[in-house]
């Protein structure tokens, strides 16, 4: 008689990692430049189109990660995951630089190399919370630092104009 399998014992089924591989695919590596190796997808492509294109790209990577959450992926590695997401999509928001960025960074691919390394390996195992929280408090750091800069320029703009007074 077959034990009953739950959300956190399921093992990868060869089927959702195949999907898994050609949604990669399709989103960073579908297309090659001409005469070079160099290689992209539709991910660079619908970040030309300002918010809808970051809002279906973004989508996607989560749809791939709630994937491979689904078939044992470790909460560390849906938290390491969802932080390659995150960042392209902030800096693939950025007009013209995120277009760039975008041909550049792909998270799915890094996304899919991380949970071969889960499976293969055991990597990445374990909880995902030191690493948000290390992340609140690198946010709250750089926020802090973000408002002491501006207050500075703010006092030294306005001693500036007061000088020429």
């Amino acid at each position: 008689m077959e034990t009953a399998r739950t959300h956190y014992t399921r093992t990868p089924r060869t089927e959702n990692l195949k999907w898994v591989d050609r949604v990669t695919h399709l989103m960073d590596n579908q297309f090659r430049l001409p005469g070079t190796n160099w290689r992209f997808g539709m991910d660079p492509i619908l970040g030309l189109f300002p918010v809808v294109g970051d809002l279906a790209s973004f989508s996607v990577s989560a749809m791939l990660i709630l994937t491979m959450a689904r078939y044992g992926a470790s909460g560390k590695m849906v938290t390491l995951m969802l932080l390659n997401v995150a960042l392209d999509t902030l800096f693939g928001s950025i007009p013209i630089i995120g277009n760039i960025f975008d041909f550049a960074f792909k998270a799915n691919e890094r996304n899919v190399r991380m949970l071969r390394a889960h499976y293969a390996e055991g990597k990445y195992q374990g909880s995902g919370k030191n690493i948000i929280i290390g992340v609140i408090i690198g946010i709250i750091v750089i926020g802090v630092l973000l408002i002491w800069a501006l207050w500075e320029l703010v006092t030294f703009a306005f001693q500036l104009v007061q000088s020429w007074f």
